[in-house]
């Protein structure tokens, strides 16, 4: 069994293997750097649909592929996501020291728009439906909430665990606004 750090705030023990990581790919109602908006049930069709799970990508780069998602689903806050780095490649290597080290720790889904709306009082577009391809790793993502929360020697969580984190956290950020 090893100890496992969320953010430096959290003890957690669990058992990964190498190379695991979980986070949120997509995080619903927040407005992107693309003026863009998921919404909530978003991802539902395209997960149901989907026998194949979306590829695990670098940076968007279809010749890049460095992993697998083990588990993709939608929860009340976005698209979280549990995957596992192919360490016996390069770039699983690489990006996996990278994630460590929180120099890349964004994620950024790479979809194809089904049914969207457009507010143009905002000039926000509403994502309603989307068809998951792929998501990808990235230094920079749209979403400045779509991240990794957790990387093998930095904190694995379990969904319960996560949950949980989530609630501190809630708690905090309403405590400190009080």
């Amino acid at each position: 069994m090893s100890n496992f750090i969320l953010k430096g705030q959290l003890r957690l023990n669990n058992i990964q293997e190498e190379g695991y990581f979980c986070g949120y790919a997509s995080v619903f109602d927040v407005v992107d750097r693309q003026k863009d908006r998921v919404e909530r049930g978003a991802f539902e069709k395209s997960l149901r649909n989907g026998d194949d799970m979306p590829k695990m990508l670098w940076q968007h780069d279809t010749k890049e592929p460095i992993g697998v998602w083990q588990s993709i689903k939608e929860d009340q806050k976005g698209l979280f996501v549990e995957g596992q780095l192919l360490m016996d490649l390069r770039r699983g290597r690489e990006a996996h020291t990278l994630m460590k080290k929180g120099v890349v720790s964004g994620l950024s889904i790479g979809c194809q728009v089904v049914s969207a709306s457009f507010c143009e009082r905002e000039k926000v577009r509403t994502l309603k439906e989307l068809e998951l391809l792929e998501i990808s790793l990235v230094t920079f993502a749209a979403n400045d909430k779509a991240k990794v929360l957790a990387v093998k020697g930095h904190g694995i969580l379990n969904d319960y665990q996560m949950r949980l984190q989530e609630s501190i956290q809630n708690a905090i950020m309403t405590l400190r606004s009080l």
